[in-house]
């Protein structure tokens, strides 16, 4: 997603808890299309085509210094795409420790919130239309065991594309994107999830099994409950971001776009 918007001559800035992840991504994009040069006093180096910075999520004041950060270096900023989310699973009583769901609802759900609330005196000082994409889930519309404080923070979620919708309008379109569950190069599935979750769902595999030959099985197993058959990736959740940062949606908002690979059991009801 990235390079493709690069390409059609937007700035991207990587944000990320861990500066070093996020500089690594923007080197690549900078590494491909081009250096820029720095802003004095931005404590960014090299404003091309990317830069990469750090912020926490959960913290009001580090997600507004990192906004303050990009303004500075860009002069202000025009879509913000949140990818950030944690998932926790239930123990197998089903119980999930107070701390890991407050956890689980400062990522999945006040980040989200207080990334909007911190843009929008931006974008209306800018006077320019703004976007701003939030990151739910199929599980946000489907009961199941195992992942109560995610399924819940993810229906939050969608609820929260369409109330910031309403209050960042006229200027800023606020829309969601849907993805089921995506493992191959997921880091929200380390090898101790995917074998959790294999063993969860009777998967035969072994103790000695290469990762990514677990990882194949349970996206596989994944891909065999939709109606098209086929594993969801991080490439394909790009490409509903992709044309929501465009104008080819320019008058959709308030929406969550399903990239799910048909997961039935997600359907309107």
């Amino acid at each position: 997603m990235a390079h493709r918007i690069v390409k059609e001559g937007a700035h991207v800035v990587c944000v990320d808890l861990n500066k070093e992840a996020a500089e690594a991504t923007a080197k690549e994009i900078t590494g491909k299309y081009g250096l820029g040069i720095g802003v004095a006093g931005s404590g960014i180096s090299g404003c091309g085509p990317a830069v990469g910075v750090a912020a926490n999520i959960t913290d009001r004041a580090s997600i507004r210094r990192m906004l303050d950060e990009v303004a500075l270096a860009y002069g202000g900023f025009d879509s913000i795409a949140v990818t950030a989310g944690i998932f926790v699973p239930s123990d197998t009583t089903g119980h999930i420790p107070d701390d890991k769901w407050g956890l689980t609802f400062s990522i999945n759900v006040t980040g989200l919130y207080l990334v909007g609330d911190e843009a929008a005196p931006t974008w209306r000082k800018q006077g320019l239309r703004g976007n701003l994409i939030l990151t739910t889930s199929a599980n946000a519309v489907v009961a199941k065991k195992g992942s109560l404080a995610y399924d819940t923070s993810k229906a939050a979620a969608n609820h929260l594309v369409r109330e910031l919708a309403v209050e960042l309008s006229p200027l800023v379109r606020v829309n969601g994107v849907a993805p089921a569950t995506v493992v191959q190069g997921s880091a929200m599935f380390p090898r101790d999830r995917v074998i959790g979750s294999l063993a969860k769902y009777n998967i035969p595999y072994t103790d000695d099994e290469p990762t990514e030959s677990l990882t194949t099985k349970l996206a596989k197993f994944y891909a065999d409950r939709t109606l098209t058959k086929a594993p969801i990736t991080p490439a394909d959740q790009a490409e509903a971001f992709y044309i929501l940062l465009t104008d080819q949606l320019s008058k959709t908002t308030g929406q969550v776009i399903t990239v799910d690979g048909g997961l039935h059991e997600a359907f309107l009801r």
